[in-house]
């Protein structure tokens, strides 16, 4: 397993939206690509990743929501997932982003969905999920279709967001 570079908004890469994964393509390499992803995403820390945050335009992504103390780990993989059912009561969570760092931001979403996607053995599973999960899932997918959370803000605060991460590549590229 090896730590994946996490892209950082804005670049290109970040707003394209994914290409499905093939049933040929779940093999070894793709197996490993999630292991990367996973071990990438817990040493951020985060609780979600989508392969374009790596540079991979693939259908996929790792999760894992659980943050109870003696609970055991819930890292999952998604691939080609896709929100199935979604509920009318939404949740407003402060959202996050490994490709955003430091920058938080309120943001309304579903509070329960329902997802149909593809493990790595090629099993189809359908999930409902709610609270933290629904909006991580959320979340991730819209990585998929090249959408960030800050495309919910009003465009000011969108505006100063992007003009911090430019600033932070730029001190990134310095050192």
């Amino acid at each position: 397993m090896a730590l994946k570079s996490i892209l950082i908004h804005p670049d290109p890469r970040l707003k394209s939206v994914a290409d499905p994964v093939s049933a040929s393509e779940v093999d070894k390499a793709l197996r490993r690509l999630a292991d990367d992803m996973l071990e990438t995403m817990y040493d951020a820390p985060g609780i979600g990743l989508a392969a374009p945050q790596v540079g991979v335009g693939k259908r996929l992504l790792v999760m894992d929501c659980v943050k109870e103390e003696n609970t055991p780990p819930r890292p999952m993989v998604l691939i080609n997932p896709a929100v199935t059912w979604s509920s009318e009561n939404l949740n407003t969570y402060e959202e996050g982003c490994l490709s955003i760092p430091e920058q938080y931001a309120d943001v309304e979403r579903p509070a329960e969905v329902e997802v149909i996607w593809i493990d790595l053995e090629g099993v189809t599973h359908t999930e409902r999920f709610d609270g933290l999960w629904a909006t991580c899932v959320q979340h991730e997918i819209d990585h998929l279709n090249g959408k960030l959370f800050i495309d919910y803000l009003k465009p000011l605060r969108r505006q100063i967001i992007t003009r911090k991460m430019v600033k932070l590549k730029r001190e990134q590229a310095r050192a």
